[in-house]
């Protein structure tokens, strides 16, 4: 096409994982005499040359990529050699500028050690504040980092999207372009540096075919746009060597059967995310509101996902039955977990209710002393019972330690639960109406303390999909109730459970009533005349505790 090249890698279709390791042995002979004989490779990979070689041919590149595949990594070499020339030589400022602070921090750091192993002159990585002029004439401080060159260029790493981009020379390296929440504008700044020399860098995973960087890329593949284009796909990577590289880094054995392996449990991990996040292929509908690398950056290991599910008999059984069988839910399950809370610490609870299809989430959670909010537990119910469900959530409250404030989803049949929740634990529990309104006051609260690093989750593949099913909608992030995918965990596929981002509305709930400000205070019961110790004022309530000890 006139005026704009599309390199795509002639490669077949995703093909089925089985057939994959016949297809890497096959290649084997085609790999270069350097990896058979297991010499160190070339540095950079295949694809990570094809971009670098597309920069030096176009003055703006557009890489549409698969996830973790290393291209920032190749493109902060360039970044380097960019940086460290002379003007003569081409060299030039080189601006990075990722959607939030760790990624940063990240690129510079790899810039420092490309710096080192091209021995270039270069100063120590430097911490500094830039001024971003805002709108009304006024400064905000953004943090950034910076490496300084012998050749008096510097890379300079953002967080943010700085309109003072518009005072500055050199190259732009946008990454992970689609999660930026003004990319239209952030491209028109940086398009400004092209009048003087300067070069713009592209790339990004997807985030929906609606997203102003797929709606970019197809204006170049209309021809309207004369940039370079790049596609890098999952697939193409490991033909080009990703896995055979993974390997070498860590010291793995490779095989095309490992590879083989490796590849399955990745595709597993994405889910019906796959085709997007590593095929490129944006999904359709509106982009989702969390990117993945902030999702899986709050991930941690240790915080227990417990799933309990009835079968369709269950609610037919005599109430006692039912009861008992709660009960040594509770106690088997329940119980040990909630005994290890930290009871000096804030305790916070939200729930998202659903009766059939759909999983009841719970999410209690404490307030870290580094201001972190860690859920303790997550606890997803399906097809319980109504009276089965309020038995279970009263065992838990009764037993948070310090608790301050619970976010109960009160829509629709959600409306029972959350009313005998108040009515049994007071103002501290809150009856929420999801609505769109209520999604566009917290949704962005919620978000900034993702970025901030204040909230965790657990490493749990069924709650990182359903943190990916907030979407934009008319410009307002939420949950769409009828956009249904079924589990893709384990125990999730077993059941034939259906979910539709249930823990992240009890993530978003726990959060919200930690935002609450609730009213403690202490009293000192008064004695009836005539009262004196050891006197059965039958003051207790139906569990056995004295009122106003613990009570609201």
């Amino acid at each position: 096409m006139p005026g704009a090249v599309s390199v795509h890698p002639q490669v077949q279709d995703s093909v089925p994982d089985p057939d994959w390791a016949a297809i890497r042995e096959a290649s084997r002979q085609a790999l270069s005499e350097q990896l058979q004989t297991e010499v160190l490779p070339d540095v950079l990979l295949d694809y990570q040359k094809s971009a670098l070689e597309l920069v030096e041919r176009y003055d703006v590149v557009i890489i549409e990529k698969s996830r973790r595949i290393g291209l920032t990594w190749g493109l902060s070499s360039l970044a380097v050699l960019t940086a460290a020339a002379s003007r003569q030589g081409g060299g030039m400022d080189v601006l990075y500028i990722g959607y939030n602070l760790d990624m940063a921090r990240e690129f510079i750091d790899t810039c420092a050690m490309w710096a080192k192993a091209f021995h270039h002159a270069a100063s120590t990585v430097e911490e500094f504040v830039f001024k971003d002029r805002s709108p009304d004439g006024g400064d905000k401080d953004i943090q950034a980092f910076r490496i300084i060159f012998a050749s008096g260029f510097e890379i300079c790493a953002l967080s943010s999207q700085p309109r003072s981009l518009r005072g500055r020379q050199g190259m732009v390296i946008i990454d992970e372009a689609a999660f930026h929440d003004a990319l239209d504008e952030l491209i028109k700044a940086a398009m400004a540096l092209l009048i003087w020399g300067g070069k713009v860098i592209i790339n990004s995973t997807h985030d929906g075919e609606d997203n102003p960087f797929n709606a970019l890329i197809e204006e170049v593949k209309k021809g309207r746009k004369p940039y370079g284009l790049l596609k890098i796909d999952f697939d193409q990577a490991l033909r080009d060597g990703l896995y055979k590289r993974i390997c070498l880094v860590t010291g793995k054995t490779w095989s095309p059967d490992a590879e083989a392996k490796w590849r399955e449990e990745i595709l597993a991990l994405y889910g019906e995310h796959a085709d997007e996040e590593l095929f490129v292929i944006p999904a359709q509908g509106s982009g989702t509101y969390l990117p993945p690398a902030l999702i899986q950056r709050q991930q941690r290991d240790g915080i227990p996902v417990v799933r309990w599910s009835c079968d369709r008999s269950f609610v037919t059984l005599p109430e006692d039955i039912r009861e008992a069988e709660t009960r040594r839910f509770c106690e088997t399950e329940l119980a040990p977990l909630l005994a290890t809370l930290d009871p000096s610490l804030p305790t916070y609870f939200g729930e998202d209710f659903a009766r059939k299809g759909d999983m009841t989430s719970l999410w209690p959670a404490q307030r870290q002393r580094n201001m972190q909010l860690r859920p303790h537990c997550v606890i997803d119910l399906w097809n319980v019972p109504y009276e089965t469900q309020k038995q279970v959530v009263f065992y838990i409250l009764d037993r948070l330690p310090n608790f301050m404030s619970g976010a109960f989803d009160a829509t629709g049949n959600g409306g029972y639960l959350a009313e005998v929740a108040m009515q049994r634990y007071g103002e501290r529990v809150q009856q929420v109406s999801i609505t769109p309104a209520f999604y566009a006051e917290v949704m962005p609260k919620w978000k900034a303390a993702f970025e901030d690093g204040t909230i965790l989750i657990p490493a749990d593949l069924d709650i990182y999909n359903d943190h990916r099913a907030v979407k934009t909608i008319r410009g307002v992030p939420q949950i769409v109730r009828e956009a249904k995918n079924q589990g893709k965990g384990e125990e999730s596929k077993k059941a034939g459970q259906q979910r539709h981002g249930d823990s992240a509305v009890a993530d978003l709930m726990c959060f919200y009533a930690s935002l609450l400000e609730i009213e403690e205070y202490g009293y000192v019961p008064a004695t009836p005349a005539g009262a004196g110790p050891g006197q059965d004022d039958d003051d207790t309530d139906d569990d056995g505790r004295r009122f106003g000890q613990g009570a609201y």
